[in-house]
């Protein structure tokens, strides 16, 4: 396949994921209340939550530096995959990397313009895609929208094991996103098929796809 086949490709696969990501995280906003539920199936519910970390809603570093690094890590992240193209890797590879970018992206856009462009979500209130007054927060400090809840089984551990006794186990009890879907198939993909191709995009050689 060609050079510019491979780059067109790897385009238009980051562009599908960021339409589909975003068209749905601003339907959620615009048409369900925070924390409300859509029934599924049992086993899949579409649940809106937001969250100013990263994935899993885990919180390290202040929202502002979080935003910085996601944009600088993307800006790497395209220049890996304009290295690859140029150097003919094979297209699975490049889209495995572009699946990453798209779904960094995806998030990168609700922690910049989404405290701009909507008004805040609350559990009685749905959200006004660009308020008259303003939105509910600034630039990079807009919250990210996730919706895809698998309750798929749970437990209640032994009350004779330590700390975890009586607890209930969940799984999968973590909400997320499209583009966090994106990086995570990307990822498993990668390492599953393409750590050759990983190893081999760091030497200095030619690769012949």
């Amino acid at each position: 396949m060609s050079l510019s086949k491979k780059a067109f490709g790897a385009i238009a696969f980051v562009l599908i994921i960021l339409v589909a990501d975003q068209c749905l995280k601003i339907w959620i906003k615009t048409h369900m209340y925070l924390y409300q539920d859509i029934e599924i199936f049992s086993w899949f519910i579409i649940r809106f939550v937001e969250n100013n970390g990263m994935a899993m809603g885990i919180e390290v570093i202040e929202k502002l530096f979080l935003s910085i690094f996601r944009i600088i890590a993307s800006g790497l992240i395209a220049y890996y995959i304009y290295t690859l193209v140029k150097r003919n890797f094979s297209l699975g590879y490049i889209v495995c990397v572009a699946a990453i970018f798209a779904g960094a992206v995806g998030n990168i856009v609700d922690s910049v313009f989404y405290g701009v462009i909507f008004s805040d979500s609350t559990p009685f209130n749905m959200a006004v895609l660009f308020p008259s007054d303003g939105g509910y927060g600034t630039w990079l400090h807009g919250k990210v929208v996730d919706m895809f809840y698998f309750p798929l089984f749970s437990f209640e551990w032994p009350s004779w094991i330590p700390f975890l006794g009586g607890e209930t186990f969940e799984f999968f009890r973590y909400i997320f996103n499209l583009a966090d879907a994106s990086i995570s198939v990307g990822m498993i993909v990668l390492l599953l098929f393409f750590r050759k191709s990983f190893a081999l995009s760091f030497e200095k050689r030619e690769i012949k796809a």
